[in-house]
Parts: structure tokens; sequence; C-alpha cells
């Protein structure tokens, strides 16, 4: 097998939530193009539809699932989807995620419990429907990777509820790596600031994307594609070797600069 050969992902089946735009469509399109069959699924079918076709174009199958991934009944549930469309999973991205920036004292207990069960309980939910059925082949790379954030190791500001969900969601890859590990490897991506319809709410400002392009030591706001490329590294062969790790996507970036000009206490 030559270097080149170990990015590739021929007759894979992968699953991947928030896979209607952003990061969730840039990683789809990307593991078809490595060679995988897709499932994608988010809340609009729309833009399902409009992933669908891309992937197709490069000869690879596709089913679109819309849903609703707050449900972790509707999430869990594409694990057999998949396995009831291609007949295999073998890797799966649990990308769907996000919480609002909140100040502290408007962070109460329900935001902090909705943050981790969006971020956190839906991957757990996907992941733990997909496992036996990722078993059932004995043959061939098996991978859980999570999107996790660089605000789950740094600190700003109004995310309080995102970072710590974030964090938690990278040390249940650790665990779950642990538990898992020889046969399916599980790693998450600290993504830093990529422009995505989420990063809008903050970057949407000239003056703050410049304050975060400084900010980032290579100078620029991540694309989606640059997280793409990292999770086809950590599902194929050439990631065979890594598990239960964060791989920091993020440009470079010690500490984020995200002022929300929230109001002081």
């Amino acid at each position: 097998m030559s270097i080149l050969d170990r990015f590739r992902l021929t007759d894979h089946v992968a699953v991947v939530t928030g896979a209607g735009r952003g990061i969730g469509a840039a990683t789809a399109l990307a593991l078809a193009e490595a060679g995988a069959d897709v499932v994608v699924s988010a809340r609009t079918g729309s833009q399902l539809d409009e992933v669908a076709a891309r992937i197709e174009e490069t000869g690879r199958r596709a089913l679109c699932v819309p849903a609703d991934l707050a449900d972790t009944d509707a999430t869990a549930a594409l694990a057999q989807r998949a396995y009831d469309a291609f007949g295999r999973v073998d890797d799966v991205v649990n990308n769907v995620g996000g919480t609002i920036p909140n100040a502290f004292l408007d962070t109460d207990v329900a935001y902090l419990e909705d943050a981790f069960h969006f971020n956190v309980a839906t991957a757990h939910a996907l992941s733990h429907a997909a496992v036996p059925l990722m078993l059932k082949d004995a043959e061939g790379e098996k991978s859980i990777i999570s999107i996790s954030s660089m605000l789950g190791r740094t600190a700003a500001r109004g995310y309080l509820a995102y970072g710590t969900a974030k964090a938690a969601l990278a040390h249940w890859s650790r665990l779950a790596a642990t538990d898992l590990a020889p046969r399916i490897r599980v790693n998450s991506i600290a993504v830093g600031s990529v422009m995505t319809s989420a990063l809008e709410y903050v970057a949407g400002n000239p003056d703050t994307k410049h304050e975060m392009e400084t900010a980032t030591p290579l100078g620029r706001i991540g694309e989606a594609e640059d997280v793409a490329a990292a999770i086809v590294y950590l599902a194929s062969p050439a990631g065979r070797f890594v598990t239960g790790k964060l791989l920091e996507v993020d440009g470079g970036i010690q500490q984020p600069n995200l002022d929300l000009r929230l109001p002081d206490l």
C-alpha cells in the first residue's frame, strides 16, 4: 500500500451529522472523494439534497436523512439506517452541536444541561447505536470522530456552557477510545475559528473578524475543508495508530480573541 493509498476510504460507509452545511457538508464530500458512501443528516432536507448531489458526482452513494438531531432517538437511528441501506457502518462523524454564547448569570442549569445534551449526549447516542453494527464487519478500519472546539481547552467570556460541553466531548472520546480499542478508534478534533454560518455570530463584524485573524498565528480564519481533511486522515488507514487523541485544527491559536461585548457583572 502506497502512502497515498493509506488516505483512501474505498467502499467505507460513513455517517455524518450536521451535514447540511459547513464542516459537516465539507466532511461528507471529502469522505466521498476518498471513496466512501455517506449517510448525511441535518434538519433541513433541501441542504442535504444539495450535499447528496455533490457526493453522487464523485461516483459514490448518498442517503439523506432529515432529522431533528437534538432528538437522541433520531440521532441513534441513523446507524441502523446506514446499515440497512449500505450493509455496513465504518465511520461515524459526530458533527452536530453548538451552543449560543451567553453571559454567566444568564447561563442557568437548564442552559448548561441543554449544551451537554446537544454536544455530548447526541454523540454518545449515535456512537452507542453504531458500535454493534461496526463490529459486525471484522475487516477494515473503524473510526468515530467527534467535533470538539478550542474553547474546550481555552477560555473566553460567554462560552461557559459551550466550552464545558466541548471539553466533555473531547474526554468522552478518550474514554470511549479505551473502551473500544483495538477494534474501533475514537478521536476528536479541537476546531479553531472556521468560517461557517455558526461563526458568523461573532465574525460578522469586520473588526471582530480582524481580531480573530490576528489572534491566529497562521493569520486567517480556517475553512471547513481544513477540518474535513483532518477527518479523512483520522478515518483512514493513515491514522490507524491514532486513538484517544484530540487533534487541534486551529491555526496555532493559543488564546481566542472573542470579545462578545457582554455586560460586566
